[in-house]
């Protein structure tokens, strides 16, 4: 996944105010002097901050907060007779710092909160801005600070497994996170480590021990690989995790704490978002248009990645009030060694030192990114009213007024989801491939259909054809047949032709013959009749004509046409 986009606030780092030494002698009174910036183009401030009191030019300034505890037991009973060190005026959000009975000095906060301030309202105030800035995509820190005992872990890390009234800022940020991220197409994972004795631990994963820290040489991002990263399902999940994380936490008793921090604790929550319509509707159309199109129409997704990082400092402390020895008076050292080296970073980076001694220390690489960097950062220093702690106290309040000078350059980080994209892309290679296959199966099938059809036409025109052969063949035979019978049919009609002329000849000779004959045979006839007639008839007639005469009166008698008249 590559990045693409990184938008920025052009906040300027530069202050202009006077040390604290200055300040103290001047008897003006240690008000910081916010640095004056320029607008931003974009702001980070949700428009659902329950709080808002800062200018879009200041957003990107480190904004502090202070917190009183109560007093416990041990300072009713070691400074009955003392008032506290300590006067608090919220409404100006004032602190005023009592250096004895006749002289204090004034610091000027973002927020102050007295002794009977909720959980939640401190949720409300430091954290809440910063937990919806890391939900649209820019980084985010919160960080506790104080002396060991003023409530740093009871501010951050309360679990609120009894009362949820007193779920510390770490349980309500993530309630916020899952609440606002989508499980399908969002993630939220965190990490959860100690940095102890310089060696950062796994708190998650106790085995893992002294996880190397590395930087991205080319965006200078830090990373801790091989540190446990738990994809979080809901609360519930979280809490778990939590409570698995602070049982791996090393703790112990002092005399100023009877369960005193002995690491700094970083809880290090990865917020994964994708970027929909509605987002992308804040966003300018000259970068829209700057947004790459993949061939296709399919526009490149976009994810914004953001990282919150909870950290609960341990609490400075002098030996000679701890009571620390041993393997305690080790854990002490190491503990104000790294507080010390972030104090010298957060002086270079309030001084505009040409210089950040970021390396000088495991806690300061790891926080490079909260002062001086791009993240949006939120810090809560917390103090005790007793006057027995007065310096304490005093570098507390210090610690956190020169951290107000510092201004990051808030950034959105944006990058192409190409992981998103290439898993859209294949399922739609899938789909389209499956639709090639299926629509080549139908082809198939059509082409089976049309080739069997085409096979048949083909078998039923070879049939015809066949049929249309014999067929000719039969009608040519008949046809030759045909003329053979119609030449010997002429032929007979012309021999019957001849032979009629000859009959007719013959017949014509014929009659001429028969006409002959009839007149010969006329001629034969006259001459035997005329024979019989004069020889032959007178003699026997007068014998038969007796005869006949008594059966027949004929008078006249006929033979062969010859008529005989008699009388008697």
């Amino acid at each position: 996944m590559g990045s693409t986009s990184k938008r920025q606030l052009p906040l300027s780092s530069s202050s202009s105010s006077s040390s604290s030494s200055s300040r103290a002698a001047s008897g003006q009174g240690n008000a910081a002097v916010r640095p004056k910036t320029p607008a931003s183009r974009r702001s980070v401030t949700p428009n659902s901050r329950v709080h808002s009191n800062e200018d879009d030019s200041d957003s990107g300034r480190v904004r502090v907060a202070v917190r009183l505890r109560p007093r416990n037991a041990d300072d009713l009973l070691s400074d009955a007779d003392f008032a506290d060190c300590v006067e608090l005026q919220p409404e100006m959000r004032r602190l005023k710092l009592r250096k004895n009975n006749w002289s204090s000095e004034s610091y000027r906060f973002d927020e102050v909160f007295t002794e009977s301030a909720s959980q939640r309202r401190v949720y409300e105030v430091v954290a809440k801005p910063v937990v919806e800035s890391v939900l649209n995509g820019y980084n985010g820190t919160v960080m506790a600070y104080g002396q060991t005992g003023t409530g740093k872990t009871y501010t951050l890390g309360r679990l609120g497994n009894d009362d949820a009234s007193e779920r510390g800022i770490m349980v309500r940020a993530l309630e916020d996170i899952i609440a606002n991220t989508s499980p399908t197409s969002d993630s939220v994972e965190i990490s959860y480590l100690q940095l102890y004795m310089e060696s950062i631990q796994d708190l998650l994963a106790p085995e893992k021990i002294n996880i190397p820290i590395t930087e991205d040489p080319r965006t200078g991002e830090v990373s801790l690989p091989g540190a446990a990263v738990v994809k979080i399902r809901d609360i519930d999940h979280f809490l778990q995790q939590l409570q698995i994380g602070e049982a791996n936490r090393h703790a112990a008793n002092t005399k100023l704490n009877t369960e005193s921090s002995r690491s700094h604790a970083i809880l290090m929550v990865y917020v994964r978002r994708s970027v929909h319509e509605k987002v992308e509707d804040e966003i300018s159309s000259q970068e829209k248009v700057n947004r790459s199109d993949v061939p296709g129409g399919s526009r490149i997704p976009i994810v914004r990645k953001s990282k919150l990082l909870i950290v609960d400092l341990a609490g400075s402390e002098r030996v000679d009030k701890s009571g620390s020895e041993g393997l305690l008076l080790e854990e002490a050292k190491f503990i104000n060694l790294s507080l010390t080296s972030l104090g010298k970073c957060i002086n270079a980076l309030a001084e505009n030192s040409p210089h950040i001694p970021i390396r000088d220390s495991k806690l300061t690489r790891l926080l490079r990114d909260s002062f001086g960097g791009s993240a949006r950062t939120s810090l809560i220093i917390t103090i005790g009213p007793s006057a027995r702690h007065h310096a304490e106290t005093t570098s507390t309040i210090m610690f956190g007024q020169r951290a107000m000078k510092i201004v990051n350059m808030v950034k959105l980080k944006e990058e192409f989801d190409y992981e998103s994209l290439c898993r859209k892309l294949e399922k739609q290679v899938d789909q389209l491939t499956e639709e090639i296959e299926r629509q080549q199966k139908l082809r198939k099938n059509d082409t089976d259909e049309m080739e069997k059809r085409l096979r048949e036409c083909q078998n039923t025109f070879a049939e015809a054809e066949k049929n249309l052969v014999t067929r000719s063949e039969f009608l040519e035979k008949e046809n030759t047949r045909l003329e053979l019978e119609m030449k010997d049919f002429l032929n007979e009609l012309n021999h019957q032709k001849d032979l009629n002329v000859l009959m007719r000849d013959e017949v014509a000779s014929l009659e001429m013959s028969l006409k002959h004959s009839k007149l010969q045979g006329q001629k034969c006839i006259d001459n035997q009749h005329h024979k019989f007639v004069c020889t032959l008839l007178p003699r026997v007639l007068p014998c038969l004509a007796k005869e006949l005469w008594a059966a027949f009166s004929w008078n006249t008698l006929t033979i062969r046409g010859a008529s005989l008249q008699w009388e008697f």
